[in-house]
């Protein structure tokens, strides 16, 4: 029995939801020219389907026209389906489209609606059935991770453009896909005692070494485009750098490399598992940073360090905290200097905090929201807080930090449960792991099947 399956259900609609990024002609241009120019120059198919050298295309297709609606073996696809999940792509977001974003989004969601039609049609082959009441209860819980009620969130749905219908169609590709593969794929699924014990061998050999979890967004370069592709890659650090979107947003659309459709997931890795540029920038990275481009073989990339480790032993960051949250709000129409001054006053309370104890009576003073968090992770919470957290004392609290529109807020630390170090995954644990690693490949393979044997019209 496996215990680990797929992320859960509520994870994997988000991630879904995050899983596109802007445009970038430029860039987008030179991976096709950079393309054309190695085929021309190494002068050998490199595909392996035996294609001509000098090929001629005869007739045009024109990349301006959009079918608006795709028949995926009689089951129709329309264009208010494909907008309404842009919408809510968009909206999870918060980025306003321009009309080639919207374009090349289009497309994309197009692909994942296509996707979840073979998934549900497969499913049901296996006589898998979602219900309304499943559905349902999947739906509430999404609403929970945008901290609202179904009813709110549906609502909210329609002011952006979308539907609750959108994001129930997910729901059900996603749970009768899952389900499928639980019954279908996951008792087939067999990892020997031995492989378990190399690995463990490997981690005991490894303790102590550091491990980084990086994203990469690798863009490729032929000697003569050397510069352009650096400029296009310096480009784009910049639009990640202004907060528009996740780095998985960019490396979907940007990547060259196969993880760009996992977002550039490069997964755990050590030091010497890397090309040495490249583990030379990890080892020097901050959790939350993103740094490049950095010359590789072949090109550029752009690294984003998610998280870091030493592998067997304590880290600071994997201590649980119980603490209090205070926050200011502002009231629509605060002028800058009425922000301003309320924010200084806030500061100057939380540095005469005395203790846990006087949390409740400062924020009434402040007329301050309280809220308790209980066993928080370091890990967990925002990069530019770790470092904070992990040196704060108990009864100290943080800088004030938030926006106008969302508040100001101070953490105070009320008591920590310092990490345990020293303990490797257990067998079983990393059976479950083999095996997760397992279904999701064969769960692949097995969309690319029902993708090569699918009849899809477009009209």
């Amino acid at each position: 029995m496996i215990k680990t399956r797929r992320a859960t259900l509520t994870r994997r609609l988000l991630a879904a939801l995050l899983m596109v990024g802007t445009a970038g002609v430029a860039i987008a241009q030179t991976a096709a020219d950079q393309d054309g120019a190695e085929q021309e120059g190494q002068g050998v198919d490199p595909t392996g389907l035996g294609l001509p050298a000098n090929l001629q295309v005869f007739g045009n297709v024109d990349p301006n026209v959009r079918k608006a609606t795709a028949i995926v073996n009689e089951a129709v696809i329309t264009r208010t389906d494909v907008d309404q999940r842009v919408a809510l792509i968009a909206a999870a977001n918060n980025v306003k489209l321009s009309d080639q974003e919207r374009d090349r989004l289009q497309l994309q969601v197009l692909r994942q609606l296509i996707d979840e039609t073979l998934e549900i049609q497969q499913a049901k082959t296996a006589d898998v059935t979602i219900t309304k009441d499943q559905i349902d209860q999947s739906f509430a819980r999404v609403a929970r991770n945008f901290g609202k009620t179904p009813e709110q969130f549906a609502a909210f749905l329609r002011e952006n453009g979308s539907s609750d219908r959108s994001i129930r169609r997910q729901i059900e590709g996603e749970l009768a896909w899952s389900r499928y593969l639980s019954k279908r794929v996951e008792p087939f699924v067999n990892v020997g005692d031995e492989e378990v014990k190399a690995i463990l061998d490997r981690l005991e050999a490894a303790k102590g070494t550091e491990e980084f979890h990086l994203n990469e967004i690798y863009l490729g370069a032929t000697p003569d485009r050397q510069e352009q592709v650096f400029t296009n890659a310096r480009q784009l650090i910049a639009e990640i750098g202004q907060g528009k979107a996740p780095f998985a947003y960019f490396a979907r659309n940007f990547s060259e490399a196969s993880t760009r459709g996992v977002g550039g997931d490069l997964g755990w890795v050590r030091a010497a598992q890397l090309p040495d540029a490249l583990a030379q920038t990890a080892t020097t990275m901050q959790v939350g940073q993103v740094a490049g481009p950095v010359a590789t073989p072949g090109g550029f990339s752009i690294l984003y360090l998610v998280d870091k480790r030493r592998v067997g032993s304590a880290d600071p960051r994997d201590s649980r905290l119980s603490l209090k949250q205070l926050t200011i709000k502002f009231p629509s129409g605060t002028t800058q200097a009425q922000a301003t001054a309320r924010t200084s006053a806030f500061a100057e309370a939380i540095q005469k905090l005395q203790g846990c104890g006087s949390v409740d009576k400062v924020a009434a003073t402040l007329n301050a929201e309280v809220v308790n968090n209980d066993a928080i992770r370091i890990r967990d919470l925002p990069p530019q807080l770790q470092n904070i957290m992990v040196n704060l004392q108990v009864g100290q609290a943080t800088p004030p930090f938030g926006s106008p529109t969302e508040g100001v807020r101070t953490l105070v630390l009320c008591g920590r449960d310092e990490a345990q170090g020293g303990q490797l995954p257990g067998a079983q644990q990393v059976q479950n792991q083999l095996e997760q690693q397992r279904v999701n490949l064969r769960a692949q393979q097995a969309l690319r099947d029902l993708r090569r044997d699918a009849v899809i019209e477009y009209r």
